[in-house]
């Protein structure tokens, strides 16, 4: 009997192990008598035995790696128990590191023991370190509503972040404390970013199976850094493990809004320098923890939801945390920076006062830094650009010490007499508006450049209206599936990548990628794809709510579901008129199934006007003039709401009506 005969998949599972569309297993259970009854489960979503689905695979020879890494999951899965399979996966990593050892936690059950060998035996053969980071990302996917992660790109941030402002002295090995790590995220990012020596790093984690998980990361990564670390489960608030410790770096991404961290109990804590937080201000309990464990010089980044800068409750302890100098930044990141996605959370940067030759008097300002307008354009779930983000935040920290330089737009130093008011609110919005919009030389250079756009836009309406102001005549049609019939076209549709296989790595756009900002979110083995468009090619989006063609320019591209390529036959047809025909509206509309706005188009019904090649030339100049009309518009209209807002902000301040 197979150790995991019971262990039930739903048909996304199956479609994993296989390699294929779930659409792909449901055919294969409609058509074929063979394929595994229905264990458990809905008619929904029904669920099937792992084991006869792994042995129905192999007798169809549809098995793409039997005994590999996703036949793995399912069984963590089916352990039932976060803090089991947690504790698991964690164990299974350290045996595929030291195949001799066998210890395991004493959580684990004898079916959890038995599968972190099975686990441990595929990991050696497949690779310890991807094996341990695939079980440990499906873990996060399948808990990702329980748990609190941070995302790597906001947790190197905060790391850079860190290391650029600590003033303390050079040391042969730095010390990292996160007091609340999680899976460990932050510390494998100042892992990865620290440049130093030596790197001691310590954390801590109320919760078991995140604790054990950071150990197992943070072995892995100690593979390639010289790094020692000391994880403990521990609540660090109630009962801190690394009391009288000092870092010289603390990174935290806190739990937000938990009432029950101690007031109580904590009441006399010597870690309230500033004050005794609130029992609604949890987050400022924290931040206060940092600054406890920080040496002087030590720098402390904390991730905090936007209240904590205006709560009343909290202004006792952010005045004194301002009149010490030891808050100098707060940074307001873009919606989608980590959860929850919908809010601004914030950076509050910390730092200890410095002593010896680098000490000094407390700062008498703080800088606030507004980097909300780095959310990504058009995308339908908030997400910043991270690149320019970065290099913003830094370039804004960069003149934290440096009174010469002025900070960037959007960032401002504000006066501590500025700050410390009855609200004591450090919103960085609040003081980086005015700072924010432009100088009289750029808002006059933006009225310049939309002049140009005017005129060029006047300049192709008039040829264009004189187009349409010439003499008709009449013209047949014929449809994309009649030229691909008479081989005037091929056709190749797109589809999700399924198997791996070999080939240099090529972008891959979907329709989701469409809908956002047009760029590709991934790239796939060119031998993966199903259809790959070549440079002149013909893409054409088949769902009503993207719906358009165009002539591919650059390097080969893949195409997922519901994007189609055409390659034109030589001599037959001009790709810029084929790409102007098709993309019509009303040709999508009569080709549409006009069911709802995710409707596909029937690309073999879209229609080609039929004209000889020297006239198709003229009517490809036609189209490519009206591309670029639409182009014109487009920039016309957003430099127009700019210049409209930053006029208006600009009067509405006192500026010149002359």
């Amino acid at each position: 009997m197979s150790a995991h005969e019971a262990v039930p998949v739903s048909l996304a599972e199956i479609a994993r192990i296989a390699g294929v569309g779930r659409a792909a297993v449901s055919n294969w259970r409609r058509r074929h008598d063979s394929f595994p009854a229905r264990i458990g489960g809905t008619d929904v979503s029904p669920q099937f035995s792992l084991a006869e689905v792994e042995q129905w695979l192999r007798d169809n020879g549809r098995h793409r790696d039997v005994g590999g890494r996703e036949l793995l999951w399912p069984r963590f899965e089916a352990l039932g128990s976060r803090t089991e399979s947690g504790l698991a996966i964690a164990a299974a990593g350290r045996r595929m590191r030291f195949p001799r050892s066998r210890t395991t936690p004493p959580e684990l059950s004898a079916r959890a023991r038995d599968l972190v060998a099975d686990a441990a035996k595929v990991g050696r053969r497949e690779g310890p370190r991807e094996t341990f980071e695939f079980l440990l990302r499906r873990w996060l996917e399948t808990h990702v509503r329980q748990l609190s992660t941070t995302p790597p790109q906001l947790a190197a941030l905060m790391a850079r972040t860190a290391f650029a402002v600590r003033l303390g002295p050079a040391t042969d090995v730095l010390t990292l404390l996160d007091p609340a790590c999680g899976t460990g995220h932050l510390a494998a990012a100042a892992v990865r970013e620290y440049e130093g020596s030596g790197l001691e790093v310590l954390a801590c984690e109320k919760d078991l199976a995140p604790a054990a998980l950071t150990a197992g990361r943070l072995e892995f990564l100690a593979e390639d850094h010289d790094i020692r670390t000391e994880i403990v489960c521990a609540d660090s608030l109630r009962d801190d493990p690394f009391a009288g410790t000092k870092a010289d770096i603390a990174l935290c991404h806190p739990p937000f809004n938990e009432r029950d961290w101690g007031y109580a109990e904590l009441a006399t804590d010597r870690r309230w320098a500033h004050g005794l937080p609130s029992r609604t201000e949890p987050e400022l309990a924290w931040v206060q923890h940092l600054l406890a464990h920080l040496k002087p010089g030590g720098a402390a980044v904390v991730v905090l939801p936007p209240a904590v800068a205006a709560r009343k409750a909290g202004r006792r302890v952010r005045g004194s945390l301002l009149r010490t100098g030891t808050l100098r930044a707060v940074v307001s990141l873009p919606p989608g920076s980590a959860r929850p996605h919908s809010v601004a959370l914030q950076l509050w940067i910390l730092r200890a006062a410095p002593d010896g030759p680098a000490a000094a008097p407390p700062s008498q300002e703080a800088l606030l830094v507004d980097a909300t307008r780095f959310a990504s354009e058009g995308a339908r779930e908030p997400s910043p650009d991270w690149d320019g983000l970065g290099s913003f935040v830094l370039a804004a920290l960069a003149t934290l010490d440096r009174p010469d330089r002025e900070p960037p737009q959007g960032a401002a130093r504000v006066p501590l007499l500025g700050l410390l008011d009855d609200e004591v609110d450090v919103t960085p919005g609040r003081y980086t508006a005015a700072a924010a919009g432009p100088s009289r030389e750029e808002l006059a250079a933006g009225w310049d450049e939309f002049g140009t756009l005017l005129i060029d836009l006047a300049e192709h309406a008039r040829r264009l209206s004189a187009l349409a102001s010439e003499a008709e005549g009449a013209q047949t049609a014929t449809t994309v599936g009649d030229l691909v019939t008479a081989g005037a076209l091929t056709l190749r549709t797109g589809r999700q990548p399924t198997a791996p296989a070999g080939g240099a790595a090529v972008p891959l756009l979907t329709v989701a990628d469409l809908l956002n900002d047009g760029t590709p979110g991934a790239t796939v083995p060119i031998g993966s794809a199903q259809a790959v468009a070549e440079e002149g090619d013909v893409v054409v989006a088949g769902v009503a709510r993207a719906f358009r063609a165009w002539v591919h320019e650059g390097p080969p591209l893949a195409l997922g579901p519901q994007l189609y390529v055409l390659r034109v036959a030589v001599g037959e047809l001009e790709p810029h008129f084929l790409a102007g025909c098709l993309s019509a509206p009303a040709n999508g509309r009569q080709a549409g199934t006009h069911a709802s706005s995710s409707s596909r188009v029937d690309i073999r019904r879209l229609q080609v006007l039929r004209l000889p090649l020297e006239q198709q030339t003229a009517y490809a100049e036609a189209f490519r003039r009206l591309r670029v009309f639409e182009a014109l518009l487009t920039a016309a209209g957003s430099a127009g709401e700019e210049l409209a807002n930053d006029m208006s902000d600009r009067l509405a301040t006192g500026g010149p009506t002359t």
